[in-house]
């Protein structure tokens, strides 16, 4: 695959594990931040891009990136923390995301109100049921010190 010369090439990307955040920098000299829920909502994938009819990704704010793998000279492929990994992010694609991102946000938060849907994780619950009865053990003193 051939890299359109108008689009500027990646020649670092940093990810800021505690911001959420990937920082790309372009051999043009442009450096990007874009949160790892946008990378995430507006991935390239056919499972978000629904072949044509593209999907609502909700519940990604807390979203992150667990993995980066090059992909020849043009791309990389990012596996995020909630286990998608399909999506292959050209230089192009990065671009595009990086240099029109308040507008694509501004979509993306119109199609959630839209939708009524949320941002917000949705709540991990450790819940064990036995038959009937929710069972609950009791910490232990060791669990109780302040130590």
């Amino acid at each position: 695959m051939t890299q359109d010369n108008s689009t500027p090439n990646v020649v670092a990307l940093k990810l800021k594990r505690k911001s959420r955040q990937l920082e790309m920098t372009f051999d043009n000299g442009e450096t990007h931040q874009l949160s790892c829920e946008m990378l995430r909502v507006y991935s390239p994938s056919a499972e978000v891009h629904g072949h044509g009819n593209p999907v609502l990704v909700t519940h990604k704010k807390n979203v992150n990136i667990s993995a980066i793998d090059p992909v020849g000279n043009y791309a990389v492929k990012i596996t995020f923390d909630d286990g998608h990994n399909t999506g292959l992010f050209s230089w192009k694609v990065l671009h595009d995301l990086a240099t029109h991102q308040l507008d694509l946000w501004e979509k993306y938060l119109a199609r959630l109100r839209a939708a009524k849907a949320s941002r917000e994780p949705l709540i991990d619950m450790a819940v064990k049921y036995h038959k009937y009865c929710l069972l609950y053990t009791s910490p232990s003193p060791r669990d109780l010190s302040t130590s």
